[in-house]
């Protein structure tokens, strides 16, 4: 399950990918040219009832434009994991999993959503934004004026300024704490007012107080403010008004609703009079222990999905490739190794497998909390790094998933982006190519140091990143070093908190957002793990995060990662292969590279007849 630790970059961990997520939607990403952009299957036209043409080859990394498609009778199964569904309202820390958005980013619309590349694509059947001023930052939604609830309410600006309540740091409970439970503060905190324009209309403008990198993709996942109206016994006018005068007393009831209202139980789905859907599915059943499965929205003005039913099983990764064989499962998206690779391979033309890069990759990150053995010493964070062995961890345990892989010398742009290159010229000199023990002994010599002891924590099991540490091992001693395998099970939860590590091993998954990797780097980030303090990377980040200005994001990315690579602050290894296989006679479903998963557009999937 994904645990979020924070705001419009939230930190995500996913015990079940071994993942963690500077998280909410992407910035704008260059073309992508591993293949992120295939399409589902082997892009060849497939036609179904009536003769309706079932793909399309998309114009660019979006949603592929199917014409005047008609629902199709039948089901398509699915499964993130084995963790049930558990709430209607997916953005508080306890609901904000994987697991809960692949259902609930099904049933409700959004202003924008992520290419396979991580570029951002304006949902326009629900909305538009444009940016009305620069100064002060102003953006203007409008809304679809056929867009409804399922219950047949308007989607109107009440949602969006509920919303902006919902994730306002001044609305606060008696302790001083948010009054909402949400997992985020950002929408309040960059923008002071609440939205501008009528609660029951079409349109509305937010101010922000300074400019933002990310403001395309501030809004994401908004409730239904006429239920919240309801259930808590405030009237829409009155909490409209409570909202505008940031009144916590009156608002109290609407939190608490809000909070806790929509949360459920294996099995009890909540009732549509207070869990209504805006987009193309909404709720038909739930088998506990097995699946979830959403039905097409009858209410939805929009494209309607091509298939009538998605199920979404509750199964365990280890049992996905055998469920698809079986016809359980139509789509699956497995950890990328090369035993899955070889069983889905050896499933033959009974599946389509896809594989592509991912904007999720590895790394090293040193420990700079006090006390630590590379806190205060540079010298052994080089030494460290020369006797990495980078080339050989991504020889043995990527290149025979995608022989293309090279090692990562860059965090904030990736290999199959256009302006990786760039950066990295810009940004590093290639010190840490190759290994070098003679070096790394003599630095670690040099320092004095009595214990060389370095634990390298990581979230256990997982045998990929066990070879790297058995790898590292074997390098790294020889310098003097004495590595110490500390895979926990619990080492984020745990562990990593009381500092009982040196050097951490995870991932990091995004979708291309522009200023995200403030909250890793920032002495301030919430992210910030590793307690990582730099003036100048400070500085760096502060600017990139507030222009708008793409020449100003650029020049800034390319030295914050010079900074990174002098500083130390860890040590990129490899972007993440990844790998989704479906059923040969389900159409339209395309892998993509950010952390929105194979889902991202299951309304377009479709069974061939």
């Amino acid at each position: 399950m994904k645990y979020t630790k924070l705001s419009a970059a939230a930190a995500l961990l996913a015990s079940s990918a071994l993942v963690m997520t500077a998280c909410a939607p992407g910035g704008p990403a260059e073309e992508n040219e591993s293949g992120n952009a295939s399409e589902g299957g082997n892009g060849e036209t497939i036609t179904g009832e009536a003769g309706q043409k079932l793909t399309a080859e998309p114009a660019d990394t979006g949603l592929a434009d199917l014409g005047d498609i008609e629902t199709q009778d039948g089901s398509i199964s699915y499964s993130v994991g084995e963790d049930e569904f558990i709430s209607y309202n997916s953005m508080t820390p306890e609901t904000y999993s994987t697991y809960n958005s692949a259902v609930t980013e099904r049933i409700i619309s959004q202003f924008a959503y992520f290419g396979t590349d991580g570029e951002i694509y304006q949902n326009e059947e629900y909305g538009t934004y444009e940016k009305i001023s620069d100064d002060p930052l102003q953006v203007k939604y409008t809304l679809n004026e056929d867009a409804v609830w399922s219950d047949g309410t308007p989607v109107t600006a009440a949602d969006y300024i509920l919303k902006w309540a919902a994730e306002n740091p001044r609305i606060t409970n008696a302790d001083g704490d948010p009054l909402f439970n949400a997992i985020s503060q950002e929408y309040g905190s960059r923008v002071p007012e609440a939205p501008e324009g009528e609660a029951d209309g079409k349109e509305f403008t937010i101010t922000f107080d300074e400019p933002y990198a990310d403001w395309p993709i501030l809004l994401d996942t908004a409730q239904p403010a006429h239920v919240v109206a309801e259930q808590s016994g405030m009237g829409m006018d009155e909490m409209i008004e409570a909202i505008r005068n940031e009144d916590s007393e009156a608002l109290a009831p609407a939190a608490e609703f809000w909070n806790t209202g929509w949360n459920t139980s294996p099995g009890t789905l909540p009732d549509e009079e207070i869990a209504p859907s805006n987009g193309p599915y909404k709720f038909k059943s739930w088998e506990p222990g097995q699946s979830i499965t959403l039905e097409a929205n009858d209410q939805y003005w929009g494209t309607p999905p091509a298939t009538q039913e998605l199920v979404i099983r509750f199964a365990a990764a280890d049992t996905h490739v055998q469920a698809l064989e079986n016809g359980d499962l139509d789509v699956v998206e497995p950890q990328a190794t090369v035993d899955t690779l070889e069983q889905l391979k050896g499933l033959g033309d009974q599946v389509v497998v896809q594989q592509g890069s991912q904007l999720t990759w590895e790394h090293l990150d040193f420990n700079f909390m006090d006390g630590s053995l590379f806190a205060d010493s540079p010298e052994l964070r080089e030494a460290f790094a020369l006797c990495v062995p980078r080339q050989q961890i991504v020889d043995n345990l990527i290149k025979p998933l995608d022989p293309e892989a090279t090692v990562l010398n860059a965090r904030e742009v990736f290999p199959f982006q256009d302006s990786y290159q760039e950066v990295v010229e810009a940004s590093y000199d290639g010190r840490y190519d190759e290994v070098d023990l003679d070096r790394a002994s003599q630095l670690v010599e040099e320092s004095g140091a009595d214990d060389l002891t370095v634990r390298i924590g990581y979230s256990s099991p997982n045998p990929r990143r066990s070879e790297t540490v058995s790898m590292i091992k074997s390098s790294c001693d020889e310098a003097g070093f004495d590595v110490v395998d500390a895979g926990h099970a619990d080492f984020f939860g745990v562990v990593q908190p009381q500092g009982d590590w040196e050097v951490a091993l995870f991932a990091w998954a995004g979708s291309g957002q522009i200023a995200s990797g403030r909250n890793i780097y920032h002495s301030d980030g919430p992210q910030n793990y590793g307690e990582f303090s730099s003036e100048d990377v400070d500085a760096a980040w502060d600017t990139l995060a507030s222009s708008v200005d793409p020449e100003v994001h650029a020049e800034q990315t390319k030295k914050i990662e010079k900074l990174l690579w002098d500083e130390l602050f860890g040590i990129p290894l490899y972007t993440h292969p990844g790998v989704v296989a479906h059923s040969a006679d389900i159409a339209n479903v395309r892998q993509t590279s950010t952390q929105s998963g194979a889902v991202w557009n299951a309304q377009q999937w479709l069974r061939a007849e």
